[in-house]
């Protein structure tokens, strides 16, 4: 807790300095480029003293990064285990291209209940075409229209912070 306080006092700090100096500087802007980019470094220096660091490194917030690498899509890798009874299941194809929008859905062409065994696509399921109150609709419901919400295409990049997410059964069988 005290790290976190230590931290948000410096980017208050930081933020008050990146807003005053400017006004007591000369306006000659490599200078006042200068005094942000100390503010810069000290923030990030203190972060890392604290045992924070930042998702961009060690660049100052001005810098420029070297672009991250762009990852590929992982092409029809077939169902994905679920870890939660009510955890959608994600989409094992690149979806670039797909259009959903209020006129039409592309995961629709596929997945819809009309076209679904010709595609040997997973058919929607049943709890998207009802309503807030539960009452079945004929349509996909538009709280579900949306497949991107909940349902994400995966890639092939490492995940940014690590998880220790257990499913309940493994700790269950930890219990006994």
């Amino acid at each position: 807790m005290k790290k976190i306080s230590i931290v948000v006092i410096l980017s208050i700090v930081a933020f008050a300095l990146a807003i005053a100096i400017p006004n007591y500087l000369p306006k000659d802007t490599t200078l006042a480029a200068k005094n942000q980019s100390i503010v810069n470094d000290v923030v990030i220096s203190e972060m890392n003293k604290s045992g924070f660091t930042s998702l961009r490194g060690e660049a100052s917030i001005p810098a420029t990064n070297k672009a991250p690498e762009l990852y590929k899509w992982q092409h029809d890798t077939g169902l994905v285990a679920r870890n939660y009874i009510t955890q959608p299941p994600v989409i094992p194809h690149p979806i670039k291209r797909y259009k959903i929008n209020q006129r039409q859905n592309k995961c629709l062409v596929c997945h819809g209940w009309e076209s679904y065994r010709e595609w040997g696509a997973t058919k929607i399921s049943l709890t998207h075409f009802k309503d807030r109150e539960g009452n079945e609709l004929s349509e996909v419901s538009p709280l579900r229209y949306f497949c991107t919400q909940c349902h994400v295409p995966q890639k092939d990049a490492k995940p940014l912070v690590n998880n220790t997410f257990e499913p309940i059964d493994l700790l269950k069988q930890k219990e006994g």
